[in-house]
């Protein structure tokens, strides 16, 4: 199988490029940081059928898509690459930050699929697996910027898992909680569930293997934030202005 993997040079998608090295996998390894995907690379080639890495800013859409389309066909894209600005109450986001948050959480995103889902679309098969957030599902006021981008994410793969599924194009978008990483690591409160790099990349493979659509975890986590989803927006706003 050959998988494009981004973000791969640290947490998730490193560990993911780990758990996808065998002899019969052809990885393709792409980030920012070339250094850190050229010591990715040499510790994973002799477990893999063949690895390339790609050193790439995601949010430099037309270099971007060269690259992708260099690589040719694949089977399956893990779309990890993502950033945070952090939890703080006290300033409005600059629009700077903002649009670059967007631009590397969710229209990177479409520009690595415009490449890619014509091929997977004339190959009739392609996995698309999206890591979005369980933040997306309920916005903190320090979060709000990043939830919003990991809802419009979720957005974004339900309409092309509609569109594509008569394509045999199985879209698969992941809803992780707490998971240690470095996005994790700028975060100053308490982490309710969090899950080591390998546990969380544990449920992830499994999620990817099995198809699923739709996965939520920690499922605990999940559920106390449908509980909240189903209360009162009154009853919510009181809640979470206790909170800060």
């Amino acid at each position: 199988m050959k998988i494009l993997i981004t973000g791969a040079s640290s947490g998730l998608g490193e560990e993911l490029a780990r758990r996808y090295a065998t002899k019969e996998n052809t990885l393709y390894l792409l980030a920012r940081r070339e250094d850190r995907l050229v010591k990715l690379k040499n510790e994973l080639q002799n477990k893999t059928k063949l690895i390339k890495i790609i050193a790439a800013d995601v949010t430099q859409f037309e270099a971007l898509q060269q690259k992708i389309n260099a690589i040719g066909t694949i089977d399956m894209v893990i779309l990890n690459a993502g950033i945070s600005l952090g939890h703080t109450h006290s300033t409005m986001t600059s629009l700077r930050d903002f649009k670059n948050l967007y631009d590397v959480n969710v229209i990177s995103n479409h520009a690595i699929l415009e490449v890619l889902i014509p091929k997977f679309v004339a190959q009739q098969s392609g996995k698309i697996v999206f890591i979005s957030s369980l933040a997306s599902l309920f916005s903190m006021p320090s979060s709000k910027v990043y939830s919003s981008s990991k809802r419009a994410l979720n957005a974004y793969a339900e309409g092309i898992r509609y569109k594509y599924k008569n394509d045999n194009i199985k879209v698969i978008n992941i809803l992780p909680g707490f998971i240690k990483s470095e996005l994790t690591d700028k975060n100053e409160f308490y982490m309710p569930f969090l899950l080591s790099t390998q546990e969380g990349v544990d449920k992830i493979y499994k999620a990817i293997q099995k198809e699923r659509c739709f996965y939520p975890f920690p499922l605990r986590f999940y559920l106390i934030i449908k509980f909240l989803n189903l209360l009162p927006q009154s009853l919510r706003d009181i809640i979470v202005n206790s909170k800060k």
